[in-house]
């Protein structure tokens, strides 16, 4: 059998984990759902000696993400994985390993929502910074350009992004 992969991205703040998280909480038959970050996430020192550089260490683990949830560990149909990485990434690392069913979904909001989630929500007012702000910018960018589905999380709740994510699962099985 052949599973689906559908990897949420974002930035930092769009709401990934927590829409994931909602969504793992429903228990729905056949889907699982990852976390990219469980992986613990080296410092950028650690990344740059033995990788080459953070992006090197994004592309590789998520080559490797991907491998794992292709070997269908949960004999699942659907595996979401919540991950902040490049669709550049994901797609080179799809077509390497072979695998057709991996798809990608942009969750994205305004800048000003994303700063309020990071510094009131998380409490990680350290992300809100120029450099989050053209993250997001760049991976919408790419979305636009690869002609991604958005989930726009500006005007959502934590459930109705969760039922987006459903919902095209649901178009995906």
């Amino acid at each position: 059998m052949t599973v689906t992969i559908v990897v949420v991205t974002g930035a930092s703040g769009a709401g990934k984990t927590a829409a994931v998280s909602a969504l793992d909480a429903r228990a729905l038959p056949g889907v699982r759902c990852y976390y990219f970050d469980s992986i613990g996430i080296p410092s950028n020192e650690e990344m740059k000696r033995d990788f080459g550089s953070g992006e090197n260490w994004q592309a590789i683990k998520t080559e490797q993400w991907l491998s794992l949830l292709a070997g269908d560990p949960d004999r699942a149909e659907v595996y979401i994985l919540d991950g902040q990485t490049r669709p550049s990434f994901i797609r080179s690392a799809a077509t390497r390993l072979g695998l057709d069913h991996v798809h990608i979904v942009l969750l994205d909001c305004a800048p000003g929502v994303r700063h309020t989630r990071l510094v009131k929500g998380r409490e990680q007012p350290e992300l809100v910074n120029s450099q989050m702000d053209c993250w997001a910018a760049y991976l919408r960018g790419q979305a636009d350009a690869l002609d991604l589905p958005v989930i726009d999380t500006t005007s959502l709740g934590i459930d109705d992004v969760a039922d987006a994510l459903a919902a095209y699962v649901d178009k995906e099985m």
